[in-house]
């Protein structure tokens, strides 16, 4: 199509196309990464997750091979071999996580060269080889990143970090036991403050005094206050903030991250400072060791590092400013080959989340009647799984994709795009899912989606919306809200208490559309919380690097070189 010739010539010119869903964004990339690759250099090709980056390398490895190039793909289980070789090819897919967690390991190759020895052994050095001879990438010559905005922005709030595993003594393991269990009997706005907004928690004089005078085991009898209040305030923070099936999952007696904006577990990465080890204790799971940081690097350090980057995504507009102040790249609205014939349907607004589960499994079942397929967004585990046992009783088919159960991903995907079929999912039904409509539901209405929960971004919204309606196909959405919703938890508890009590329900079961506003700028508030602190891990960033080059040391580097 013209408009993929268009895409492609805004990204070999180093900007970002957002092209709409179902657009063909995997084959528009294959246009600028050919001729990026033609330098020899090697072109990386960066997706939200594995599934998509071994699908993608699957299905356009063919086109390249064509072309006499070559194609690899990482993949979290490899080797370091294996990465070395799939990194040798003219067109490498992958994560920015991998990606960025290679590179590290890379530098801390080079660190360890120069230092002799691999001081904390982490890294796997061949036999007969020396770590320098080592590096699993060639270079960063051209990224080309899929789902631009998830990447460099929504994942830019956390730094990937290579831990260095610290001693895992008793009187740690008793230390996050004894603080678990303090911090659970302090009372809010008197022991602590909570805010939650920015998800922390912090002692008042009341609280310390409270927690200098309960009695201690004798493993941490010995330990400075100090460090008793910087736990304790973690313990709070994973108490309050922090729930399992929707921030967190359960996986063989540990604690796996599950990243918001795509649905997906962050396998490897742990919180810092000791949260981490709170959230264990919350759940009465071993306590892992605390990690130090062996290196570290942003992901806006890491792709700015690229002699050439480029960006596609449904959704780039929006975080427009922000990508040219950092990164320097523009964005580029490409027309759609047909015109979009979505419609949106008024929102609801129920005063609980469970008014609203009902009002949502009596519209799946109006529309699965009517031969609609139906996706349902929900916001977390704990949510896909409360409102698919909603449907069981009520005796609605439905098939789930969250982060506990995505071993049959393609196939859910697949089967998405047929008549009657609901299927119930967390965001990783969002970013690279692309449903492909049977002629039968084309003819009945096309696929309709249901959004359960506005996100902390629009942007998540706009994605989960535009899994509806592609390449000219007919399709609707409607978003069902409450009172009780995710986004509103950042709000003071006694305004929300307050509004509350001045809802006032109609006829229909529903609130005014009114109180839409109040959602809106909730959301408008969090944007700008995420933005900031952005901005201030940037910041910090550069003054860290900067420090670290004045002093003759790599800042991807930590107690490595020190």
């Amino acid at each position: 199509f013209k408009v993929q010739l268009i895409g492609g010539m805004a990204m070999f010119e180093g900007g970002i196309a957002e092209m709409q869903t179902g657009e063909g964004k995997t084959l528009t990339a294959v246009l600028p990464a050919y001729l990026r690759a033609l330098t020899g250099k090697g072109c990386h090709i960066v997706t939200v997750n594995d599934y998509l980056a071994g699908r993608d390398a699957e299905e356009m490895g063919p086109i390249y091979q064509a072309l006499g190039m070559t194609v690899g793909c990482i993949q979290t289980p490899m080797e370091t071999d294996e990465r070395r070789e799939a990194y040798a090819c003219d067109v490498t897919y992958g994560t920015s996580k991998e990606m960025g967690f290679d590179f590290l390991r890379d530098q801390l190759r080079k660190g360890t060269a120069r230092g002799s020895i691999d001081r904390h052994g982490l890294l796997e050095i061949e036999p007969g080889s020396t770590p320098a001879e080592s590096p699993a990438q060639r270079g960063h010559h051209f990224a080309l990143v899929d789902e631009a905005d998830s990447v460099l922005i929504d994942e830019a709030r956390t730094p990937l970090i290579i831990g260095m595993t610290q001693p895992n003594d008793p009187g740690s393991v008793s230390l996050f036991r004894w603080c678990y269990r303090t911090a659970s009997r302090l009372e809010p706005n008197v022991d602590f403050v909570y805010e939650p907004h920015r998800r922390t928690a912090f002692l008042t004089d009341t609280g310390c005094r409270r927690i200098v005078l309960t009695s201690k085991p004798s493993l941490i009898s010995s330990i400075d206050s100090e460090r008793i209040y910087r736990h304790i305030e973690q313990a709070v923070t994973a108490h309050m903030a922090y729930q399992k099936n929707r921030d967190y999952v359960i996986v063989e007696d540990e604690i796996v991250i599950v990243d918001e904006s795509t649905g997906r577990i962050m396998e490897g990465r742990k919180w810092q400072d000791g949260l981490h080890q709170s959230i264990e204790a919350k759940e009465q799971v071993p306590i892992t060791a605390t990690s130090g940081e062996a290196a570290r690097v942003t992901i806006q350090s890491f792709f700015r590092r690229y002699s050439h980057l480029a960006g596609m995504s449904g959704t780039a507009m929006q975080a427009g400013r922000e990508l040219k102040k950092i990164y320097g790249m523009n964005v580029a609205t490409i027309p759609t080959h047909r015109p979009c014939i979505r419609s949106g349907l008024s929102p609801r607004i129920y005063l609980n989340a469970e008014e609203k589960r009902d009002a949502i499994v009596t519209q799946i079942a109006e529309l699965v009647e009517n031969d609609r397929a139906v996706l349902v967004g929900t916001p977390s585990v704990e949510a896909s799984e409360a409102l698919a046992a909603k449907l069981t009783k009520q005796g609605i088919s439905h098939q789930i994709l969250n982060a506990t159960r995505h071993e049959h991903e393609a196939d859910v995907v697949a089967d998405a795009g047929q008549s009657q079929r609901v299927t119930v999912a967390t965001n990783m039904a969002g970013r690279g899912t692309d449903i492909k409509l049977t002629e039968e539901l084309t003819q009945a209405g096309g696929l309709h989606v249901i959004a359960t929960e506005m996100h902390s971004s629009a942007r998540i919204d706009r994605q989960l919306v535009g899994r509806s309606a592609r390449q000219g196909d007919p399709g609707s959405y409607q978003f069902f809200l409450s009172l009780d919703d995710e986004l509103l938890r950042c709000r003071e508890t006694e305004l929300l208490e307050q509004l509350r009590e001045q809802a006032r329900v109609g006829d229909q079961g529903t609130l005014a559309l009114s109180w839409l506003t109040f959602f809106r700028k909730t959301q408008k508030m969090l944007e700008r919380q995420h933005r900031k602190q952005r901005r201030e891990l940037l910041k910090h960033e550069k003054q860290r690097n900067d420090n670290y080059r004045r002093m003759g040391l790599d800042p991807c580097l930590e107690l490595t070189e020190s």
